[in-house]
């Protein structure tokens, strides 16, 4: 889950005692006029859950309501990276002294939370790391141990930071705290910036959530930004499936999100594009016609591969619904299974007798034969 910075900074930042600057969020070019009058010279800024807003037009100064109010009109309505900027955030212009780069998130390697900092704040942090790693302090975090105001400042030893330290301290130290409260996958801060009175506020947040922690997450779940999706996508999830449509060749359908996702790496592997990301573990089973409607409605898809490892879940089961809607659907591609686990005999005889083609002993040909098909259809229709 992505949210936009207004929501990240009300919610999540101002609750933990990290300062951020007033701000009004506003829908129209008259209610920034409006908000102007309370805040007086203001940035006014595109709410989209994407970066680079500012190389995009999507940010802009106003020293004036009529200024807010033209400057609302050009940037409402425009599209950032795909997304539609519906809301702008007015927020009170800040006198800044310096700039820094603050985050918490989960490092993959080694399984832990990462604080990270910088002096370079502002800029693109990825060319930073890459240019100039020194200019990034990296602290992995112990979850047993934790990450206090003690252990900031030790990993801001060396620093020249002005008198903010005890500051960047206190502000490192909570967005640790709030990283795990409210099961952020990212929490990013940029520019944190010193003021010219000495203040150390957050001028930027992109917090990004874990998925699957919703349910402990309500209320914030609840104002996650919207996602741009496809017609398909929007079919998918009225039905209850999470179906992601990409640019590929080759249409996936497996049981379970690491499976799906490691068959579509196998394809790349191969030489090949997937089509989609679409799982039928769990209940979704249930729904093989309709997820198989999902990925055969793609229209670049010249070719399926079925990939279903059962261990609670049972194989005949999933390869039943299959076969049956490939039955009533008829489409005209080939396809190719690989099919293991619990009623792996059941499945393979189902496939055998309900379409005529026998499924492969190993995932990899499997995948190989479907992406070699979706070549084979390409080149065909080049030549015609």
């Amino acid at each position: 889950m992505n949210f936009l910075e207004h929501v990240a900074k009300a919610q999540v930042l101002a609750p933990a005692g990290i300062p951020v600057p007033r701000a009004v969020l506003c829908r129209t070019p008259e209610e920034a006029a409006a908000a102007f009058e309370g805040l007086g010279p203001c940035m006014v800024k595109a709410q989209v859950p994407t970066g680079k807003r500012g190389k995009a037009g999507g940010i802009k100064p106003a020293n004036s309501a009529e200024e807010a109010r033209s400057v609302a009109e050009r940037i409402l309505g425009m599209r950032i990276d795909g997304h539609a900027v519906g809301a702008i955030l007015l927020e009170e212009q800040a006198q800044i002294a310096r700039e820094f780069y603050a985050a918490v998130l989960i490092d993959t390697a080694s399984r832990c939370p990462l604080v990270l900092f910088s002096t370079e704040g502002g800029m693109d942090i990825e060319e930073v790391a890459a240019t100039r790693p020194d200019a990034l302090r990296r602290h992995r975090v112990d979850p047993e141990a934790g990450f206090d105001e003690a252990a900031a400042r030790a990993m801001l030893s060396g620093l020249n930071l002005g008198g903010a330290e005890d500051a960047v301290a206190d502000i490192l130290a909570s967005l640790y705290t709030t990283s795990g409260r409210v099961d952020a996958e990212l929490i990013e801060i940029n520019p944190l910036a010193v003021l010219a009175d000495g203040r150390v506020v957050a001028l930027d947040c992109k917090l990004t959530l874990d998925d699957s922690a919703a349910f402990r997450q309500a209320e914030l779940a609840g104002a996650a930004a919207d996602e741009p999706m496809t017609d398909l996508e929007r079919e998918g999830a009225a039905n209850g499936l999470k179906f992601i449509q990409l640019d590929g060749d080759v249409g996936v359908l497996a049981n379970g999100a690491g499976l799906t996702m490691t068959t579509m790496d196998v394809i790349s592997h191969c030489g090949g594009r997937p089509a989609n990301f679409l799982e039928i573990g769990g209940e979704a089973y249930t729904k093989s016609e309709a997820a198989l409607k999902l990925v055969l409605s793609n229209p670049g898809v010249k070719s399926l591969v079925v990939n279903f490892c059962g261990a609670f879940a049972r194989t005949d089961v999933m390869a039943e619904g299959v076969v049956t809607a490939w039955k009533r659907l008829d489409p005209d591609i080939p396809v190719f299974f690989s099919i293991h686990g619990t009623g792996e005999d059941e499945a393979v005889r189902f496939v055998r007798e309900g379409l005529g083609c026998e499924p492969f002993d190993l995932m990899e040909d499997a995948v190989q034969a479907a992406v070699d098909a979706a070549h084979s259809t390409a080149s065909r229709g080049a030549a015609r």
